[in-house]
């Protein structure tokens, strides 16, 4: 049996086996759901080498001029740095990759 999904819905005016299926789209991939999990994840390094670059400013304003907190709070903004960098290029190869060998 065949049904008309009605008007406000995703299918609106397309025949489809059961009504359940006029909210679901048509044309659905699992593509869309990895390349969005990929960019959350990348997203939140990236966020978490921002936080790294802010917690190692912090430590190099309060150091008060201790050769040890400074070279730590140093190392820990060239950390940060390097993380968000590398974020920024494996979000990138990522993307390529996705594009160029997934994507029609």
């Amino acid at each position: 049996m065949s049904y008309t999904c009605p008007s406000g819905t995703l299918r609106a005016g397309e025949a489809v086996s059961n009504l359940s299926e006029c909210n679901v789209e048509a044309n659905t991939s699992l593509m869309p759901t990895i390349w969005n999990g990929i960019s959350v994840a990348i997203g939140v390094i990236g966020v978490a080498a921002v936080i790294v670059i802010i917690m190692g400013g912090v430590t190099y304003v309060t150091s008060q001029g201790d050769a040890g907190k400074v070279t730590k709070a140093k190392n820990t903004i060239i950390y940060g740095v390097v993380g968000l960098v590398i974020s920024i290029l494996a979000f990138a190869i990522v993307n390529f990759v996705l594009r160029n060998v997934f994507v029609k």
